[in-house]
């Protein structure tokens, strides 16, 4: 298998577009990063009016992540994590998590934005005994992201496949589930999917109006999924088996800290594959 990698096009910070607000970007305000222009703190600021628990919404999916990796390295000895979606790096990130609890893991870092690729050196810092390697891939090519995580992962053995945050970023007519399933279905038995998803079905008229506002002004449009639907298209249709406390608010998820009675418009879960 190959060292530690991170595989660039060109220079990504000549391919950054500062004049339109980006969900990493905004993302990373959210979460109280410093990787983002005046144009995404405007468009999060306007989303947190419309709907003041934004931050707290990705604060606890950001937090889903992290209880997730290490219950997934620790009660389930996955020592492999396949991470599509990654985002700006925000500590933890998942190979911290991951090497947290075992050294040797190794993680595949995927994402195909410019801004995201701009910072991928401060994901590259693995444990001597593990490896942590970064891909320019899209989400949408399932085929291509295994093919060049393989080189760092052994596909033969389990691994674990984090979407965080990503799926609603892809809409129905793009095959969202035959993504997710071309993912999985080369994986063997023990492998695992953590998935994060925003809803519309939680939060009443302010989640949808801010999602509106969202949609009206970034280039990924949002695709909110009830829980119903969520679970039937990345779960029930795939044959994967979702673990204990099944699909649930991301707070709501194993959680190690007392609940504050918030509702969160995302649903999470994780599954495993038979």
């Amino acid at each position: 298998m190959a060292p530690d990698t991170a595989e660039h096009v060109g220079n990504p910070s000549e391919r950054i577009d500062t004049t339109r607000p980006h969900s990493a970007r905004v993302w990373d305000y959210w979460l109280g990063g410093k990787d983002n222009y005046a144009v995404d703190r405007d468009l999060g600021d306007q989303v947190e009016r419309a709907f003041p628990h934004v931050v707290a919404m990705a604060r606890a999916g950001r937090a889903f992540m992290r209880r997730a990796v290490a219950h997934l390295a620790e009660d389930a000895g996955i020592r492999q994590f396949l991470d599509v979606g990654t985002g700006m790096p925000t500590s933890p990130n998942v190979h911290e998590v991951a090497q947290g609890v075992a050294r040797d893991a190794r993680v595949v870092y995927v994402d195909n934005d410019p801004a995201v690729l701009a910072h991928a050196r401060a994901l590259l810092a693995s444990t001597p005994e593990g490896s942590c390697a970064y891909l320019d891939a899209d989400l949408r090519e399932p085929g291509k992201v295994l093919a060049r995580a393989g080189r760092s992962l052994d596909l033969g053995k389990p691994v674990a496949v984090t979407l965080i945050s990503i799926l609603h970023f892809i809409e129905d007519d793009e095959d969202a589930v035959g993504i997710v399933r071309r993912l999985m279905e080369p994986l063997p038995s023990g492998s695992y999917l953590a998935i994060s998803h925003g809803t519309d079905d939680v939060g009443g008229p302010a989640v949808r109006n801010a999602q509106e506002a969202w949609n009206r002004t970034v280039v990924t449009p949002l695709t909110p999924r009830g829980r119903e639907r969520f679970t039937e298209l990345f779960f029930t249709r795939l044959g994967l088996e979702p673990v204990e406390p099944g699909i649930v608010q991301p707070q709501q998820w194993r959680p190690d800290a007392p609940l504050d009675g918030a509702e969160v418009p995302y649903w999470v879960g994780v599954a495993r594959k038979p």
